[in-house]
């Protein structure tokens, strides 16, 4: 099928470039991916993935990793071995 409706939206150019850089890594360009996203909102008859507002104790968990807080770990085994805890 030919390929001749337009898509327009504005976005913030930071997030614009990140998201390039990205689809790039993948191999695919941002009207693929445009596209990707187009057809799994069609097979799942909604947005193919959870938007939810986060909870309070998530907000603050976001706030702190954004702040460079929490523990770090250098390895998985680390981390499982603190979750084992």
């Amino acid at each position: 099928m030919a390929r001749t409706a337009m898509v327009q939206a504005r976005i913030e150019p930071e997030l614009k470039s990140k998201v390039e850089n990205i689809l790039n890594a993948l191999g695919i360009n941002t009207t693929d991916a445009i596209n990707i996203f187009f057809k799994q909102v069609q097979h799942a008859n909604g947005i193919p993935f959870d938007v939810k507002i986060p909870n309070k104790e998530t907000r603050k968990a976001i706030a702190e990793a954004r702040q460079g807080k929490g523990k770090k770990f250098n390895s998985t085994k680390a981390l499982l071995a603190e979750l084992a805890k």
